[in-house]
């Protein structure tokens, strides 16, 4: 009995009872379900101090879904509320505290404005769409508006219904995005003021679209429930699928350059959602997921430089935020920024206005929904230093093109210029400008206009600081200079062509000439005359004033006399 025991107890008779199953390494990687080590784990959102907020503002009451808000590192421009017409207020970012309530605005749309953005390559420049189906882009100088603007640069006119959304195209300059209530999409050349192609896939209203990093593809969600992969310049749909279930608006931003996309929607059962997909594969989502049971529509707002996606729900004040990863579910919680101020519309500051010494890596410009108060939110990492820390800030877009509409029209692609969040210096990436290999082209002579006239738009104007008296006898000089050349050189332009013995083909080319010089020569003159004229009417008004006021004054007297 004790042998039989010790032979059934004995350790090779262990080690063969023992279920190695256990111990090998699974041959699939699975999900981590505990707490996921993250340098963005503990980002929270500080809101900004009441006299670091814009207040006053009349805030559009409009019930379309967007934002109503943007913002660069110049400007803060809201769209507010208006009897008739449309109109948007832009402030100096620094023009912090309560506004002015006659503050000047853009008011040159006659109908209300759908929505704005800022040009990515030109901070004083920003481009509206309207419910009177334009789309108008208006020049803002460096020191805001001193009265309203109702002139405008360029207007787009080819949308049949209202204009609903607009997108700048992120390394082209001077490409434009918009998507009308006529199920169009337009690709929009600026500089020409024409259409470079119209996108008609749509069998139903645009609720969003989201430009990839190159600006290559377009992804698009629809009423008709489906997600788009566009190509833009030829209209051909890359992949399409079902988004999400329930009947409120879906919203589409592309993630970077991961080749995926993420949209947020409702459910069946009006449940808020989000998904993630692939952008070659639109059949069924990589990881889908329940946010909530609101009925706030959900803005997703994606970081490329952190991979830091936010969600930010349209009346309620909470803002979400997640990590995107290369492996499933490709999307992780990370925390919430919880208010009870409902927000309206949310502007994006760019990265490179961001204040890197407090480690802020997103902020937000909050309309709230209640009042008329404009609030940033900053998005902030903890740290105990103040130094720049290279791990959250890496190169992220400089505002410079990395192509022109034409090479972009002809089938380049290039990926943005990038910039030292540190320095501020811009990093050219020789390789990817040698990858367009596109030969150079002659611009049209409107073309070449056009281009200069934006280029001296974005340049800064340097002020003169010398006594008035002094510019202003420079500036007397300089005319008398000018003149003089000029009427000399149209003299002697006329005694040459007076010597020589006019034939028919000559007499047009002379004639051309005498315009020329009559224009240069008179030019002077007539601004010197129109000015005088001015003052001439100034004070003829002014008598006619007095002359009234003369007859009622005798007319009273007569009045009085007639009485007695």
């Amino acid at each position: 009995m004790s042998c039989d025991s010790d032979k059934e107890n004995s350790p090779q008779k262990v080690l063969n009872s023992i279920d190695n199953r256990s111990c090998t390494k699974p041959e699939k990687r699975v999900w981590f379900k505990g707490v996921r080590s993250s340098k963005f784990r503990h980002v929270y959102g500080e809101p900004a101090k009441r006299d670091k907020c814009y207040d006053n503002i009349q805030i559009t009451k409009n019930a379309h879904d967007s934002q109503f808000c943007a913002v660069n590192p110049k400007f803060l421009a809201v769209v507010t509320e208006v009897a008739g017409g449309g109109a948007f207020i832009v402030v100096p970012i620094t023009c912090t505290g309560r506004l002015d309530f006659n503050a000047s605005k853009v008011t040159g749309h006659s109908g209300p404005i759908m929505d704005i953005k800022w040009n990515p390559f030109n901070d004083n420049v920003i481009a509206s769409c309207s419910d009177d189906c334009t789309i108008k882009l208006w020049h803002i100088p460096d020191d805001g508006l001193a009265v309203h603007l109702t002139d405008w640069l360029v207007e787009l006119q080819g949308h049949k219904r209202r204009v609903a959304y607009i997108e700048w195209h992120p390394t082209a300059e001077n490409v434009l995005f918009s998507a009308g209530f006529d199920h169009l999409i337009i690709v929009w050349d600026i500089e020409k003021g024409e259409a470079i192609n119209v996108i008609d896939c749509h069998r139903d209203v645009i609720h969003s679209m989201s430009l990839n990093r190159d600006g290559s593809l377009l992804a698009t969600t629809c009423k008709d429930k489906r997600l788009r992969v566009i190509e833009p310049r030829s209209g051909i749909v890359k992949s399409e699928g079902i988004c999400h279930d329930g009947s409120k608006a879906s919203k589409v931003v592309f993630l970077g350059s991961t080749g995926r996309l993420l949209t947020t929607g409702f459910s069946r059962y009006s449940d808020r959602r989000y998904a993630v997909w692939d952008q070659n594969e639109l059949s069924k989502p990589l990881f889908s997921d329940t946010i909530d049971s609101s009925s706030g529509i959900v803005f997703p707002f994606y970081d490329p430089d952190t991979n830091i996606v936010f969600l930010a729900g349209k009346g309620d004040g909470n803002i979400r935020f997640y990590e995107i990863s290369d492996e499933p579910p490709y999307i992780h919680y990370l925390s919430q920024v919880i208010s009870g101020n409902p927000q309206r519309g949310l502007g994006v500051m760019p990265k490179r206005g961001l204040r890197t010494s407090q480690c802020e890596i997103y902020r937000f410009y909050k309309l709230h929904a209640t009042k008329g108060l404009c609030e940033p939110i900053s998005m902030v990492v903890p740290r105990k230093s103040d130094q720049f820390h290279e791990d959250l800030y890496p190169n992220t877009a400089a505002p410079k093109p990395a192509m022109s509409a034409q090479e972009w029209i002809k089938g380049a692609n290039a990926p943005p210029i990038l910039m030292s969040m540190k320095a501020g210096e811009t990093i050219i990436d020789i390789a990817a400008i040698k990858q367009r290999r596109l030969k150079p082209h002659a611009e049209s002579p409107a073309l070449d206009n056009n281009r200069k006239k934006f280029h001296f738009l974005s340049t800064e104007t340097i002020p003169d600081y010398r006594p008035k008296s002094i510019v202003i006898t420079e500036q007397n000089e300089k005319n008398k200079k000018t003149t003089t050349n000029q009427t000399t050189k149209f003299q002697q332009l006329q005694q040459r062509f007076s010597q020589i013995e006019l034939g028919g083909k000559d007499v047009p080319l002379l004639r051309n000439i005498n315009s020329i010089g009559d224009n240069i020569l008179t030019e002077h003159d007539l601004r010197l005359a129109y000015q005088s004229q001015s003052e001439e009417n100034r004070k003829l008004k002014k008598q006619l004033a007095n002359s009234e006021q003369r007859v009622k004054e005798l007319e009273e007297m007569l009045r009085r006399f007639t009485s007695k």
